[in-house]
């Protein structure tokens, strides 16, 4: 056993505090979510005709708040998944596993950051406000607490405290929430499971050993592609509907659904299930990230 230990020790990744810290609160995923909530603010201003430069104040409100809240939201979700983390790879080092932060220290710092952030967003708009106190309940309690350990449905119900933060930055500046505010949402929602789907078959056996019920881990990998599918296919009309973008936004939106959907095609059978997997992973991160720049880029012209 001591043994063991030791080889952890050895292998453990030497951290600085503002690592830990940014460890603890999946900076990641804040920083991903920062652009969503972005793009929904810029394209509120553009819609309602308001000069950017008339709502910095209001920006910087929104984008710290908003962000404070899911920071918060993923330290206490650290703080519930501690017993577990450290059966998987990509968490095993968390501070709330190694011990560099004790539970209640991340428990405290959670709610900490989420009450500060909430502050901040009240700061904008109660429809901001709420939206983002929906978004962390069911990431903290419908998520976490609930339907993770038990459901394969968990990646569905994560999508929705993922697909809030566009609307977040919408309502920061419209609280009477536009029906292109709702297809940010939506875009948001469906992309989620074909992303976090094809992450769970990569790391299928580690969510085995935790005892997360992922769709791979109960109903194998080929329910699992025909799921991540058919989410890709429900993506292919959005564009459309934000046609009042232009048709540069519509063709690009349109040309990256197709290049998901051959590339998921053209592998199905192919490749084996974790290339294509990983595959599918690393195009819908830079599907978002070129999907959102671009909503931004074609209001400039």
């Amino acid at each position: 056993m001591s043994g063991m230990t030791g080889q952890l020790e050895e292998r453990m990744p030497q951290t600085s505090l503002w690592k830990d810290i940014f460890a603890t609160t999946k900076i990641g995923i804040v920083n991903s979510n920062a652009l969503t909530t972005f793009t929904g603010f810029w394209l509120a201003l553009f819609y309602n005709g308001i000069a950017p430069s008339t709502s910095i104040s209001t920006l910087v409100l929104t984008l710290v708040g908003s962000s404070l809240i899911i920071a918060g939201s993923c330290a206490i979700n650290n703080y519930i998944d501690r017993d577990i983390d450290h059966l998987m790879e990509r968490t095993r080092f968390r501070p709330s596993v190694t011990g560099k932060f004790k539970p209640n220290t991340v428990l405290t710092m959670g709610f900490v950051l989420l009450l500060v952030g909430m502050l901040l967003l009240a700061q904008t708009t109660l429809v901001a406000t709420l939206i983002g106190g929906i978004g962390a309940f069911t990431y903290i309690v419908l998520y976490s607490l609930w339907t993770k350990r038990h459901y394969t449905i968990n990646t569905v119900v994560g999508s929705v405290s993922g697909a809030v933060p566009p609307l977040i930055g919408w309502a920061a500046v419209d609280p009477d929430l536009h029906i292109v505010a709702w297809l940010l949402f939506f875009i948001m929602f469906i992309w989620q499971p074909p992303h976090f789907l094809a992450l769970a078959m990569k790391r299928c056996e580690e969510y085995r050993a935790a005892g997360i019920p992922m769709l791979p881990v109960i109903h194998g990998f080929a329910m699992t592609k025909r799921q991540i599918m058919v989410w890709i296919l429900c993506l292919l009309p959005l564009p459309f509907y934000l046609s009042s973008l232009g048709v540069t936004f519509v063709v690009i939106g349109t040309l990256l659904n197709i290049g998901w959907l051959v590339l998921g095609l053209y592998g199905y059978k192919k490749e084996d299930d974790i290339k294509w997997s990983v595959k599918m992973f690393v195009y819908s991160l830079n599907y978002l990230t070129i999907l959102f720049i671009s909503m931004i880029v074609v209001t400039l012209f």
